[in-house]
């Protein structure tokens, strides 16, 4: 398989239409009946930010209105996926094409961690969300930098130590399921690809001996 990857320009909201037990996994059956007809096995589907495979469809009498995942044990314990149940909404996105414009930035569908809501400030159809993540994805945050939070490609605002802010637009909180989030919501994140390859050349980087 080549390279996949995502722009973090969410296309629609799903919703979760049923998850079956697979030990050690599950399959989970979302309803997106805009993008479904279009899909083809195999193919590769942004949930929440994560990389997911096509295995099958949802049908009704209307005709395919739904796809089929399956998710494994390491999927549903370090993401939010694991959370998921009948009527949790999701945010789809279909892997980008080469004659595709990039609004948004690289994202590969491979979550580096989770993080959770801390603090929400609404102001009229705005707001700021500040999460708290693990420290060593905070060490590949800067500030104007980007980050993909449930797979919605944002820009950050303010990064600590321990926590960074986004500022979300209308249009962001009716589309996605960040309009959703409450403190205490535990969201995926990846981050910049270009920040992991910096980090790992500096950490790689020996000074030059002294002649």
């Amino acid at each position: 398989m080549g390279l996949i990857v995502f722009t973090g320009l969410v296309e629609l909201m799903g919703q979760v239409a049923a998850v079956h037990d697979e030990p050690p996994g599950v399959r989970v059956q979302i309803e997106c009946p805009t993008i479904a007809p279009e899909v083809a096995i195999g193919d590769s589907i942004c949930v929440n930010g994560c990389c997911l495979t096509v295995i099958g469809f949802l049908e009704a009498s209307g005709g395919r209105v739904g796809l089929d995942f399956q998710a494994g044990e390491e999927t549903l314990s370090r993401t939010n996926l694991g959370e998921l149940a009948v009527g949790s909404p999701v945010n789809l996105e279909r892997s980008l094409r080469p004659t595709d414009r990039l609004g948004g930035h690289y994202v590969t569908g491979h979550i580096d961690g989770m993080g959770k809501v801390v603090r929400r400030t609404d102001s009229g159809d705005w707001s700021e969300l500040w999460f708290e993540a693990p420290s060593g994805l905070m060490r590949q945050m800067a500030s104007k930098g980007s980050i993909a939070v449930d797979g919605v490609s944002l820009t950050l605002v303010e990064v600590t130590d321990h926590q960074f802010s986004v500022a979300l637009i209308p249009h962001t909180l009716d589309v996605t399921t960040l309009g959703r989030r409450a403190i205490g919501n535990s969201v995926n994140l990846e981050t910049d690809v270009l920040a992991k390859y910096v980090q790992r050349q500096l950490e790689a980087w020996t000074p030059p001996e002294s002649a």
